[in-house]
């Protein structure tokens, strides 16, 4: 397979109360995530975890941009926490705050490594919260105002912000079931009132942004439903197509990428859309669409997507079909497709803002972290969207989920998504095999990414004997870098 395009970015993600740590320090005021995981006699977490320390990125940032130098990552996803920079959402800025970014930002530069910017990844500032949050049309301009407050200190710096990450999961969750802070349970139209608001204060904070660096490019990272056909025919594309963008589908309106794209981008609704949300929308003032702002790119969180038969119905999944640790499906297929069909409905470059695969890592006799499992599933998801990159989909670039293991929302510290191990007692970083293996495919360009030949089959079966037998012959696999890299 040829390599993929010259300057295409191969990157990795995190985000703030993911990773950071450090939630009361130096004048950071407390967020919604703060609150849901201390409220007192309630557990929303497994096994009552919090963020308040995670990754301890806050002091170790410098440390960790270096391992990346050493992994030869080209770009680094990471979100800003609003309270960090405004403690309370909208008053005084916390200078501290914006010099830990701009000294995060500057060690990221000095290393040859892109700063890549989400200014929401689900930490609002409690003050804010106490105001009803995503429910209260205040929050637009707040969003605008503290958007313009770090584009400006990052201009020249900074040039790809992502506004919101997941709006869906955003609402939804944490309004509409209360599985995620703020923990809410509202109705239907209470969460299409969410979505509606966000997508004003993207428009807000994609002008405010605009306003400061006219060169910077300004995206989203949305999440939602993406469907593959059962076999590539013109009608089951078609099909996997309608379904993909279907806002009454199986798996509900509130994950579909295009609950939020569509307001965006086409200025409505899909006419596919619910009762609910037809309801909501008969209320919506006209001249809220004509605010409605555009994206320079859109970015792409994809993990997994549902086979769908020439109809459009679901293929349900056959038994012993391939999960991840998370139980979420293996299915690689939905990367070529999913950047083919938001392609082909938005006509915008696309950026793949996450992609992996939680496993169960452990820390082997040898000291080292074994993961054949995330290499080979990586190496599923990048070929196929090579697929989709050769049909003539401009993607600019890939950014792995995640560089650390991170704190995991609702599932605490159980789920291990990261390159790069963390020891939770100690703040240890073990860079696991497939940060070497995914190394090697930022060296080349992609130029490692192949389909497996028997010369490959029989080093993925060495690989086995070798876990199976105890790790008697480490060198056959762990000590040999080469071999991971073929």
């Amino acid at each position: 397979m040829s390599k993929f395009p010259e300057n295409f970015i191969w990157g990795v993600a995190c985000a703030s109360y993911q990773c950071e740590g450090a939630w009361n320090e130096d004048g950071k005021g407390p967020n919604i995530w703060d609150d849901f995981c201390h409220e007192q006699g309630r557990q929303h977490v497994k096994n009552r975890d919090t963020g308040d320390t995670a990754c301890d990125v806050y002091h170790r940032y410098k440390e960790d941009v270096a391992l990346m130098k050493r992994h030869n990552i080209k770009a680094y996803r990471f979100s800003v926490s609003w309270a960090r920079v405004i403690p309370d959402g909208d008053g005084e800025v916390n200078e501290k705050g914006l010099q830990f970014y701009e000294a995060l930002v500057d060690e990221l530069l000095a290393s040859g490594i892109e700063p890549m910017i989400t200014l929401y990844h689900w930490d609002l500032p409690s003050a804010l919260q106490d105001k009803g949050g995503w429910l209260n049309r205040d929050i637009v301009a707040a969003f605008g105002r503290y958007a313009g407050i770090v584009a400006r200190r990052l201009k020249g710096k900074v040039r790809k912000y992502m506004t919101l990450n997941e709006p869906q999961c955003a609402a939804f969750l944490g309004y509409g079931n209360g599985e995620h802070a703020p923990g809410w349970k509202l109705s239907e139209e209470k969460v299409a009132q969410v979505f509606h608001i966000m997508c004003l204060a993207h428009s807000e904070a994609y002008r405010a942004i605009k306003a400061v660096d006219p060169e910077a490019m300004v995206g989203a990272a949305p999440c939602g439903r993406q469907c593959y056909p059962e076999t590539d025919t013109p009608e089951n594309r078609e099909a996997a197509y309608r379904e993909t963008f279907n806002l009454s589908s199986v798996q509900g309106w509130a994950f579909t990428s295009n609950i939020f794209l569509d307001s965006l981008l086409l200025k409505k609704y899909d006419e596919s859309a619910p009762e609910a949300v037809r309801r909501f929308a008969r209320t919506i003032d006209p001249a809220d669409w004509e605010k409605m702002e555009t994206l320079d790119f859109i970015g792409i969180n994809v993990y997994n997507g549902d086979m769908v038969d020439s109809k459009g119905g679901y293929v349900p999944r056959y038994p012993g079909f391939p999960l991840t640790a998370t139980k979420w499906k293996v299915s690689p297929e939905v990367m070529h497709y999913c950047v083919v069909n938001n392609y082909r409905r938005y006509g915008k470059p696309i950026v793949i803002t996450e992609n992996g695969q939680s496993c169960n890592d452990r820390v082997f006799l040898d000291g080292k972290v074994h993961d054949p499992e995330r290499i080979d599933f990586l190496h599923r998801y990048l070929l196929e969207l090579k697929k989709g990159i050769d049909e003539g989909v401009p993607v600019l670039g890939y950014l792995q989920w995640s560089f650390l293991d991170n704190f995991e929302w609702a599932q605490g510290y159980d789920e291990r998504f990261g390159i790069v191990y963390v020891d939770y007692r100690t703040g240890e970083r073990i860079p696991k095999d497939s940060a070497a293996w995914y190394a090697k495919v930022i060296e080349t360009n992609g130029g490692n990414i192949k389909k497996k030949g028997p010369e490959r089959a029989l080093c993925t079966l060495r690989s086995l004997c070798v876990l199976a037998c105890g790790l008697c012959f480490p060198r056959l696999l762990f000590t040999d870098s080469q071999l991971l890299q073929r």
